[in-house]
């Protein structure tokens, strides 16, 4: 009330649900959590589904990071939303997540790979749907399937795996909820630990073990060797209109390789992500990099020692522009801590919601 005894409405409370539902619609979905302390009625309209339905036809979805990071202290894994400026937001209607597997996004969903091979127990997927923060139900994966990586190609999911002795695909289309042809790897061609995950690129699936790269190609359903990439030994890798994007922590360097042109080039205006003397006070082995596309930016996450000595997470969001002959230029946009050092970054996904 004011001064005079008058109590004000919010004038929004007096239009009709489906008025107010399309006006939430345009509004950035890190307002929600605020937006839904209004009312209860209000409350009722961001828990919705059919919200997320009207962001899409009006073309409202954005891009959002999730990580999942795990926890040392109780050996937990749990997903976190990325919040700029604020940092990553544990995700508390999600349950913990037992082991890291390998999980991918695809629109507003995450499928998650156990990726436990367990004698006489078939894997399963499971799936969040990020617009409520809700797992639905899972479902099996015909063969048991360990160390898994995946890629999305037209909406199937590719899983590689190891099953038994051998190196397996498996693919999951997810339209129809059902699994297709599986592939075996060919008996000549020797792939170790896929432990970097994979990349997709002009419709092929690029994966690296230690020492190697190689490459598998859907249509044919045939593997291959990939020498150019073997220049570089890239890792925790993204792809941003069919290039591939990774920070070389040992050169301080962003590269890039451009598969039409089959080169590696240095971003230019991202050679330097930290400054010497920060990076090189960090143990060797501390020194990692993971590069996400997020929209048409790049997000690099990477560990920093403030002025105390404390080692804490953090996030530099890149804007890039391709030029003439080949050059890719990047713009700092944003960079701040996201994380504290006593939680283990695992990985990121962008998620369209």
């Amino acid at each position: 009330m004011d001064s005079r005894g008058f109590r004000h409405s919010f004038p929004m409370t007096s239009l009709p649900d489906d008025i107010i539902m399309d006006i939430i619609a345009r509004v950035p979905r890190s307002y929600y959590p605020t937006i839904s302390l209004i009312s209860r009625r209000f409350r009722s309209i961001i828990a919705s589904p059919e919200l997320y339905t009207r962001r899409s036809l009006l073309r409202c979805t954005e891009h959002c990071l999730y990580a999942l990071i795990y926890n040392p202290k109780n050996g937990h894994y749990h997903w976190y939303i990325l919040r700029r400026h604020k940092g990553f937001i544990l995700i508390p209607s999600l349950p913990i997540m037992h082991t890291h597997g390998s999980s991918v996004a695809l629109g507003s969903k995450i499928y998650v790979l156990d990726g436990v091979y367990s004698n006489g127990v078939t894997s399963s997927v499971l799936t969040i749907d990020c617009t409520s923060n809700t797992v639905q139900p899972s479902f099996n994966i015909p063969k048991a399937m360990g160390e898994t990586v995946a890629g999305i190609i037209d909406g199937k999911i590719y899983v590689l795996g190891e099953c038994g002795l051998s190196k397996r695909v498996m693919v999951l289309n997810t339209e129809k909820q059902m699994w297709e042809t599986e592939v075996t790897k060919p008996p000549g061609l020797k792939i170790g630990q896929l432990w970097s995950g994979c990349v997709v690129m002009e419709g092929k699936i690029y994966m690296r073990d230690l020492d190697n790269s190689f490459v598998y190609v859907p249509k044919e359903k045939k593997w291959e060797m990939e020498e150019m990439l073997n220049s570089h030994k890239w890792q925790y890798a993204c792809v941003l209109d069919d290039v591939l994007y990774y920070y070389d922590c040992l050169a301080n360097r962003l590269r890039a390789y451009d598969t039409k042109r089959k080169v590696w080039v240095v971003v230019k205006g991202g050679e330097r992500l930290l400054p010497e003397t920060s990076w090189l006070r960090l143990p060797t082995i501390s020194r990692w990099a993971y590069t996400m596309s997020c929209g048409e930016k790049l997000a690099v996450f990477f560990p920093k020692l403030d002025m105390i000595y404390s080692t804490k997470i953090w996030c530099a969001e890149i804007a890039l522009e391709r030029r003439q002959g080949g050059e890719i230029w990047g713009k700092f946009e944003w960079c701040g801590a996201v994380m504290d050092s006593d939680l283990l970054f695992v990985r990121c996904l962008d998620v369209m919601v």
